[in-house]
């Protein structure tokens, strides 16, 4: 019997290694999910083709769902939000943050169990100087006014 307990040992350490390895690749994996998802919400928003704000973040919040749900991530999981109140004016900066829970156990068998991290990410895009259907077109510096 001696030497069984090194193997069990080993064994232990092998699979509890594992699921570390594992779980840094969740984290990774979620951190890229979200900053997907942050810039194709900024580009949504300042690309939006409907004239207000309310519609700008209606598109830019199903680009991140849409992007998160790529990553094989479920949407409604994610915290959207716009840092300061968002405006639809040229030269206007957007700012996203998405934030998304990761498990702190991730079992192909189990499930996911866990309040482990946050996957955090923003991204900033500025709406086009040149956009056509905007006021105020002074917003701009002097060099990009059209």
């Amino acid at each position: 019997m001696g030497g069984l307990e090194g193997i069990v040992f080993g064994v232990l350490v092998f699979v509890i290694g594992t699921l570390v390895l594992a779980n840094a690749w969740g984290v990774f994996d979620a951190k890229l999910a979200a900053s997907a998802a942050a810039r194709e919400a900024a580009r949504a928003y300042v690309e939006s083709a409907g004239p207000t704000v309310d519609d700008a973040l209606r598109e830019a919040q199903l680009a991140a769902g849409d992007s998160i749900a790529g990553y094989g991530r479920d949407p409604r999981k994610m915290r959207f939000s716009t840092e300061e109140a968002p405006q639809l004016l040229r030269c206007a900066r957007v700012t996203v943050r998405i934030e998304y829970p990761v498990p702190l156990i991730s079992l192909p068998v189990v499930g996911r169990h866990g309040t482990g991290f946050t996957a955090r990410a923003r991204h900033s895009e500025i709406v086009d100087p040149f956009r056509s259907g905007l006021p105020d077109r002074t917003q701009c510096p002097a060099a990009l006014q059209p």
